[in-house]
């Protein structure tokens, strides 16, 4: 596909976005409701770039910010990369001791966080960071000897109206003038193979992202946004912060869980244009609302009249809108394979949603398509930015690994050599470790992660995401894992003890409540995809910060 998309200076967006926007409310802490202009995000940018400079902070060095979404967070964000200094964002999820590890490995020189995370920290522990701010307050919460960092904070606001004396306007806006081509931000990987890596994105990787958002007018001015995925993980950093603030959005930060009962009453406030989500929400509301109200028997019945099961369809899809505030043009659906029979649900009953694919290193999307063209069991069209290819001798019909190149793909991975070769091809492809086919007019198709994919003795590949996308459709399943044991394929359930509860069942019926949940499930897969056992686990699985099973605990 040819690069067509025109890539924006990403420093510059924001310079334009903040003089042409600054009347508008840009951001808004949903708990709170306080409000920041896009003039006042502005002069709070140009507040903290006095500091930086009296710091002496230059341009590509390295600083780092761990703690919960709010406005500080953002505003924060965005004046570390239109300084032109480097934006290490960390997952507030991360332990101590990961978090110690990620500021000494990026090299990071200041760090912003709550003081809830740094008293687990040991300021001792930390090997090149001079000054410890607070995300909550204007406050210093620790320097290292002989620092500046407590005077500099003391005279601030006095070198603020020395350097604005008419105050501080529209006028006054002038970013970094950085190359696209060198880095803005390293952010650092959880997977779930068990290391922690710096992927490193340059300013075309983050503007390639955010101009076809632009383009695509996934965002628009004055378009309501309501961000609750976490904004240290490149989705959500790049669909619900980086391009509403590019073109005049206003932005509302949950600030808070986002659990069903939150997230649905502040989206019915809110009534954000666009919606961005992982599939575990919609997965929820499927199986929890959705799910027994279909499987009643007097239902099963009427949906298979056909005119009933239409006006049905339609009392379910406006109920499902309505939940999601009413005004939205889509949900995009993204950071995990989305559920096969949640995902058929709501194609059939036409909700407007779409799943796309991308991954950290490429900032992170590769493929994307409207809600009107998306093809069910698909994962959009890859990106005119971007190309893609199948290791495979057959790639519109026999699966093999994905392999992208174009404006999205990182530079590398920060201070570690191997793994971006082993990332890389020697002419430039980024290896994505996901297996899939793509049809001829550039449409992927997933099927799961290469190293997680079973070979069967008798040649068969099997992709456990597949069987598991299933059995946690099943009653009492919360979540699961599908492992090889002594050749054998075995299921790994966490219960759903709350079901179990309201049905009065014990962990006494947890052995027949699983195999009667086995003989089930092996009707619904291919004989070779069958399960010899399924295995109920006490605790739940273990999980990275961005939620993922860390599957390798489980397999080895």
């Amino acid at each position: 596909m040819k690069q067509t998309n025109y890539v924006r200076d990403f420093i510059k967006i924001y310079e334009r976005s903040f003089v042409d926007n600054g009347e508008l409310p840009a951001l808004t802490d949903y708990p709170t409701k306080k409000t920041m202009r896009y003039g006042d995000l502005a002069k709070r940018i140009a507040y903290v770039h006095l500091l930086f400079e009296s710091l002496g902070i230059k341009e590509g060095e390295k600083i780092a910010v761990c703690g919960k979404d709010t406005s500080q967070w953002v505003s924060i964000y965005m004046s570390i990369v239109t300084y032109g200094a480097v934006v290490v964002p960390i997952l507030p999820d991360f332990n101590p001791v990961d978090i110690t590890h990620i500021l000494n490995h990026s090299k990071a020189r200041i760090l912003f966080t709550s003081e809830t995370i740094f008293e687990h920290i040991d300021p001792d522990a930390l090997l090149n960071v001079k000054a410890v701010f607070s995300l909550n307050h204007d406050s210093l919460l620790h320097e290292a000897p002989g620092g500046e960092a407590a005077r500099a904070l003391r005279l601030l606001k006095r070198r603020f109206n020395k350097r604005y004396p008419g105050g501080f306007s529209s006028g006054n806006i002038h970013y970094s003038d950085r190359s696209n081509k060198d880095v803005a931000e390293i952010n650092y990987t959880s997977g779930t193979t068990g290391f922690s890596k710096g992927v490193m994105l340059t300013g075309e990787n983050l503007s390639g992202n955010v101009s076809f958002g632009m383009d695509s007018k996934l965002h628009y001015r004055g378009s309501r946004a309501l961000s609750f995925l976490p904004l240290a993980h490149a989705y959500g950093c790049a669909f619900d912060m980086l391009t509403p603030l590019a073109v005049g959005s206003h932005v509302t930060l949950l600030c808070k869980t986002p659990s069903p009962r939150v997230l649905l009453k502040a989206l019915g406030e809110v009534r954000p244009n666009l919606v961005i989500c992982v599939p575990l929400i919609l997965e929820k509301i499927y199986k929890n609302q959705i799910l027994p109200l279909i499987s009643k028997g007097t239902m099963r019945w009427t949906l298979a009249i056909p005119f009933l099961d239409t006006l049905i369809y339609s009392k379910i899809r406006k109920r499902l809108v309505d939940a999601f505030g009413g005004e939205f043009e889509e949900v995009i659906v993204g950071g995990a394979p989305l559920n096969h029979e949640v995902e058929e649900f709501l194609h059939k009953i036409k909700f407007p949603f779409t799943v796309g694919y991308g991954m950290t290193e490429c900032g992170p999307l590769i493929s994307y398509t409207p809600w009107r063209e998306f093809i069910p069991g698909t994962s959009g069209r890859v990106l005119p930015l971007m190309n893609a290819r199948i290791l495979s001798d057959d790639p519109e019909n026999v699966p093999g690994e994905i392999l992208v190149k174009g404006v999205n793909v990182m530079k590398g991975y920060y201070r570690n050599t191997e793994a971006t070769q082993n990332a890389m091809t020697t002419d430039g492809w980024l290896r994505t470790g996901d297996m899939g086919t793509l049809s001829s007019d550039g449409t992927l198709s997933l099927r799961g992660r290469s190293k997680t994919m079973i070979l069967t003795s008798n040649g068969q590949n099997i992709y456990p995401e597949e069987v598991e996308a299933k059995l946690n459709n099943m009653p009492f399943v919360s979540e699961s894992l599908v492992v090889e044991r002594d050749g054998k394929l075995v299921g790994l359930v966490y219960p759903d003890f709350d079901a179990l509860d309201r049905l009065g069942l014990t962990s006494d019926d947890l052995p027949s409540e699983m195999e009667t949940i086995r003989k089930e499930l092996n009707k619904l897969v291919a004989p070779y995809e069958r399960l010899s056992s399924i295995i109920a686990v006490p605790t739940e699985f273990e999980k990275t910060p961005k939620r993922s099973i860390k599957r390798f605990l489980y397999t080895q």
